[in-house]
């Protein structure tokens, strides 16, 4: 079977069973893996002087290790189905959703319950936000994980097979883990995080198009290209602007992480402040409309070639 075939049947397995408990409640998730290997090099290697050289090699050790076992399960003699289904646990979308719409259904509930799913898929303060803020989250958590837990994945595996998809997924993973800009890992996780912004830099504006397209929104597309300079990542603003723009809802602003309120400007700031819990919803529709339109591409260049 060619890459794309692999692709497409890995999409469809994702979106249809996610992320079953009975299965990663007996075995560990290839992400917890992934997070045990980064973890066992940050203890080892991450001390004394030469940090960000420290910090190059790790990176450069996961990504072999990574590139190795997809070529290993490559080579095993009719091993099509078994890359789908590697693949199609290495993708987000029916779990991402799921997550997202716990906030909605959690905020229905109450503020602090909707603080507290938010917090799950967040990393700023939750005892702070209001309910906008709270739906804001959700939101925006939606748009940039659709693109760093779908697309990305797919566009790498697409791209390279499966040995693309472990390698980007765990350049993913070690920058959530040890691409941070404090004291401990400023040097150590630099290239991780570097690294991390230039394999995303692709596929959040394919991920922003996409959702503009998915919704012929030309409105979306405008903000998108006027506001994505607004976010302080280099790629996560793409699809987050196209999000605001099909919502016509403003999303990032102020918020507070670990006890400092940081100023950020919004982007779409002239869209609608006050948000709730179906505009939650209304962003779990846009992700699924914007799958269904990227499975018909693919599907379009399977018919094809």
């Amino acid at each position: 079977m060619t890459t794309l075939t692999l692709l497409l049947i890995a999409l469809i397995l994702d979106a249809t069973f996610g992320e079953p408990d009975w299965l990663w409640s007996r075995f560990q998730h290839p992400a917890t893996v992934m997070g045990r290997c980064v973890d066992w090099l940050d203890v080892r290697l991450n001390n004394g002087e030469g940090r960000r050289n420290a910090g190059i090699l790790t990176i450069a050790i996961l990504m072999i290790g990574a590139a190795a076992l997809g070529q290993l399960i490559r080579s095993i003699p009719d091993a099509g189905i078994l890359e789908a289904i590697f693949a199609a646990i290495l993708l987000a979308q029916r779990s991402l959703t799921d997550h997202v719409l716990q906030v909605a259904n959690a905020l229905r509930s109450s503020l602090p319950e909707g603080r507290r799913a938010v917090s799950m898929i967040v990393g700023r303060d939750p005892q702070q936000l209001d309910e906008s803020a709270v739906a804001r989250g959700a939101i925006e958590s939606a748009a940039e994980n659709f693109s760093d837990g779908v697309i990305a994945p797919a566009f790498w595996f697409l791209i390279f097979g499966l040995p693309g998809i472990i390698a980007y997924k765990i350049i993913n993973t070690a920058d959530s883990m040890i691409g941070h800009r404090n004291e401990r890992y400023e040097q150590f996780g630099w290239a991780t995080a570097r690294l991390d912004d230039l394999v995303n830099w692709i596929p959040a504006r394919l991920t922003g198009g996409l959702i503009c397209l998915a919704h012929w929104s030309t409105t979306a597309w405008r903000t998108m290209q006027t506001d994505a300079k607004y976010h302080r990542s280099p790629n996560a603003g793409w699809p987050e602007a196209a999000m605001a723009g099909v919502l016509g809802v403003a999303i990032s602003g102020p918020r507070s992480y670990n006890g400092t309120m940081t100023d950020l400007p919004w982007i779409n700031g002239k869209g609608r402040k006050p948000l709730g819990p179906m505009d939650i919803e209304d962003a779990v529709r846009i992700l699924w409309r914007s799958w269904f339109a990227a499975l018909a591409i693919l599907g379009g260049l399977w018919f094809v070639f």
